[in-house]
């Protein structure tokens, strides 16, 4: 469109032209010139009308057209680069999609590391009983990840109860798990991985699962029942060994 008009202004100011000329030839009137530049003024203040512009593209697609005009040069120099043209070129992406692609489903979703851990609970006590109403609430809801926490909660706070853990404000889940392990060796690991299962979902960025909740509910049970390991009970036993082994 914009070569159309400059074409329409060149013929306009050549038609000014001729006929400035054919004045100048004119035996029964003086000579008449008409500048070259008002003329090519004249003619572009036409051409600005919105009549011919109707069919103009818009921003949008000029900037569109702009942007896919970059990205086939940038794909013609890069496949210029690369050995085997345009082919090798889609081999290479090919390769490297797929290299990320199995690297995602090998090691998944990126973690985000907590830059401090949080306290455990809120500012407001709760009661064992009470933490696992709330988690039970939230599982028949499907809200995965406040179940998890709060059954985490109802774990320490039921530890905290039965005084196999001294209750101290600001204390986490990591810390919980490894005081609660001393006491009740047999399910360390488990309530370690509670724990992590705990950091994960409220400071990682990871979304809990219905079998990461029964999984938590499951180790809340067992501990119920559990008789924890005293440090006396262990003196005792050690003792006894000692004492059978000099006999």
């Amino acid at each position: 469109m914009l070569h159309t008009a400059d074409t329409t202004v060149r013929t306009l100011v050549r038609t000014s032209d001729a006929s400035a000329l054919s004045l100048a030839r004119s035996d029964d009137e003086p000579p008449l010139t008409i500048p070259r530049d008002p003329a090519r003024e004249a003619a572009r203040r036409e051409l600005s009308k919105r009549m011919y512009h109707e069919n103009d593209p818009s921003w949008f697609q000029r900037a569109l057209d702009a942007f896919w005009d970059w990205v086939g040069k940038l794909f013609n120099a890069a496949s210029a680069a690369t050995p085997g043209g345009a082919l090798g070129l889609v081999v290479v992406i090919v390769a490297v999609l797929a290299v990320l692609g199995a690297l995602w489903w090998r090691l998944g979703a990126p973690r985000r590391q907590p830059t401090s851990a949080a306290a455990l609970f809120d500012d407001r006590p709760r009661s064992a009983a009470e933490h696992r109403a709330a988690a039970e609430a939230h599982a028949a809801q499907g809200h995965w990840n406040q179940a998890v926490q709060e059954r985490m909660r109802a774990i320490v706070r039921s530890l905290e109860e039965r005084t196999l853990l001294d209750i101290r404000p600001g204390r986490t889940a990591d810390e919980a798990a490894a005081e609660a392990g001393r006491t009740l060796p047999s399910h360390a690991d488990r309530l370690g991985t509670a724990a992590r299962d705990f950091d994960d979902v409220t400071y990682g960025g990871r979304a809990a699962t219905e079998q990461s909740y029964h999984r938590i509910t499951e180790l809340d049970r067992a501990l119920e029942r559990t008789r924890p390991v005293l440090a006396s009970s262990s003196h005792s036993a050690a003792h006894n060994a000692r004492q059978g082994a000099a006999e």
